[in-house]
């Protein structure tokens, strides 16, 4: 008796067809990133980035409903990036927080929280779409903006004034230390934005550390 074998293709589980579909919204999202940051909400449509994330429009509306909501979509992979990036390192600092700090611990923690906010945005790959898409919302304030301000800057300058208001040792009002706040977080991001210009100018090297330096003398001013 003869052993037979069977040519029909292997079945395909359910597991394979979430990480296909978790790939290509994946995929999408990242090409819609990268669009409506360098052209915004109004500037694109959805078939043009259907077509360069290589699917089908009823793809992009299965995963996103329309142009909106992939818009939004792009907003809350945003904030999810950001606090898997800073997140572990803001509760260390909100916890802190929670009693008053001498003088050089609050120093201390704004040099060590504005480092890992620089190292965050200089060493993730892509992050100049991100930063497009966000400065676009803060020029001009689109469906994204309440999603950016609740869950991002908020946060975010809340943080910062309450240890530079700590570090000042009280010199200065929390208007004061949330104009500097937002100076020093809006810095970052637009050193990102301009960092091909600035390459272009000064030639390509590792910014980094010397973007932590710059800020460290920031803190050190205050």
């Amino acid at each position: 008796m003869t052993e037979t074998t069977s040519s029909a293709s292997p079945v395909r589980t359910a597991v394979d067809g979430y990480a296909k579909g978790e790939e290509t919204r994946a995929r999408i999202l990242d090409v819609a990133l990268t669009a409506f940051g360098n052209s915004g909400f109004s500037g694109v449509t959805t078939r043009e980035i259907a077509k360069q994330a290589g699917v089908n429009l009823p793809a992009l509306t299965y995963y996103f409903g329309n142009k909106r909501g992939l818009y939004l979509a792009c907003a809350h992979a945003i904030v999810a990036s950001y606090r898997n990036g800073m997140a572990p390192v803001a509760e260390v600092y909100y916890a802190t927080l929670r009693s008053p700090l001498i003088v050089e611990e609050a120093r201390s923690l704004l040099k060590r929280l504005s480092a890992e906010l620089a190292r965050f945005l200089l060493s993730t790959p892509g992050a100049q779409n991100p930063a497009l898409f966000v400065q676009r919302e803060i020029a001009s304030p689109g469906p994204a903006f309440e999603i950016l301000y609740a869950e991002l800057w908020r946060p975010g300058i809340e943080l910062v004034t309450n240890l530079i208001m700590q570090v000042s040792g009280g010199s200065l009002s929390e208007t004061e230390a949330q104009i500097r706040a937002v100076l020093m977080i809006s810095s970052l991001t637009g050193f990102l934005s301009g960092l091909p210009v600035i390459a272009r100018a000064a030639g390509k090297t590792d910014y980094l550390a010397l973007v932590i330096a710059a800020l460290d003398g920031q803190i050190d001013s205050l």
